[in-house]
């Protein structure tokens, strides 16, 4: 390329900025997938460490352990994010869903869990377009449907424990978790999103401990296997997901984080499956295939229409219009010595108006 042209420099320089887009595009792609599958381990996680922990005090030490390594990390950028509307709505969206997630789980059967959470990716479309802080085409929202529809094939093969109380208490959850999606978007702006998360986790702890008051203090774990639960939801349910998709929410719109929720289904139901014997047959390999399409449609970009090329036409037809200019040389010039009197000229600019000629 030749630096000297300007042309070609600009369209070098357009180039670099498409493609700088796609591959932040796509590592938020790929930070919202991973976040999805490691939320995915959350509810049979959970399940097992509620043997041990009641709901207030297992949000209080998933969210108390999690919080102080993230604010390492982003200890830069930690004071700018402590601000009013970030706490509340950590306190809401971290400490107030989880305990009545965990609720929920406790009085629930795994299956139905992840059924419930997998409505989270359309409750956040919707909330967005009623608030008009995003909007989804026909293809999404197909995706939406298609991977709704996926999920309840995965949560239809089974899965005994079941309350109406506990899926209740699920759906209240879901609600708030896309509620807190929805207005997670605007506080990411201008933020840094772990230093954001290890603050916002910090105020869930805080608003988990007056109801871990309630509870009591717990006894001592019947065994080592729901603490190796809660270390693995420490690190593996909380650490990395909600940093991982704080980061890719803050580049990508509302809607289309949301929609990675659906592999949270995915993920429960199949680990449901191996951990605690709910069944995974045909069905639910269908059902994962689903909404594994749901999601390929909802986060496909939408395509651009080509924009008509604009015409300036104030000045059409005036180019080749030819009148009669008049002469800039004095009329009377006769004490003018050999000069004689000019002659009229064509007027073919259209950049000024013309005159008439002289009389």
């Amino acid at each position: 390329m030749d630096p000297s042209d300007p042309h070609k420099s600009q369209a070098f320089g357009a180039d670099n900025r498409r493609v700088m887009q796609l591959v932040r595009r796509h590592s938020a792609l790929f930070a919202l997938v991973a976040a999805g599958l490691l939320w995915g381990l959350t509810v049979p996680l959970s399940k097992l460490a509620l043997e041990w922990l009641p709901g207030g005090w297992l949000t209080v030490v998933r969210f108390a352990a999690a919080a102080p390594l993230l604010a390492l990390v982003s200890r830069r950028d930690l004071r700018r994010a402590f601000t009013p509307k970030i706490l509340f709505a950590g306190a809401i969206g971290y400490g107030v869903v989880v305990m009545v997630q965990n609720a929920g789980i406790h009085a629930t059967s795994v299956s139905h869990a992840a059924l419930i959470i997998g409505a989270v990716p359309a409750l956040v479309a919707l909330i967005s377009a009623a608030t008009g802080k995003g909007t989804a085409g026909p293809t999404a929202w197909i995706g939406f449907v298609v991977a709704l529809t996926g999920v309840g094939i995965v949560a239809g093969g089974g899965g005994g424990g079941a309350t109406l109380g506990g899926d209740g208490l699920m759906l209240a959850s879901s609600a708030l978790s896309a509620t807190f999606v929805v207005v997670q978007s605007q506080l990411l702006r201008g933020q840094n999103p772990i230093a954001l998360t290890a603050v916002q986790m910090f105020a869930g702890a805080l608003a988990a401990v007056p109801n871990a008051m309630i509870e009591g203090v717990p006894a001592a774990p019947a065994s080592l296997a729901p603490v190796a639960a809660l270390l693995a939801l420490i690190i593996g349910g909380t650490l990395l997901p909600f940093a991982l998709f704080a980061w890719g929410q803050s580049r990508v719109a509302p809607q289309l984080a949301g929609a990675f929720l659906n592999l949270e289904p995915l993920v429960g139901a199949a680990a449901g499956a191996l951990a605690f014997g709910d069944p995974f047959g045909p069905v639910q390999l269908a059902g994962g295939l689903v909404i594994l399409t749901g999601i390929a449609l909802s986060t496909a970009p939408k395509r651009k229409r080509p924009q008509p090329a604009v015409v300036d036409r104030r000045h059409e037809g005036r180019t080749h219009r030819t009148r009669p200019v008049r002469s800039t040389a004095p009329r009377d010039a006769s004490h003018l010595p050999h000069q004689e009197w000019p002659v009229a000229a064509s007027y073919v600019s259209s950049s000024t108006p013309p005159h008439s000629s002289p009389t």
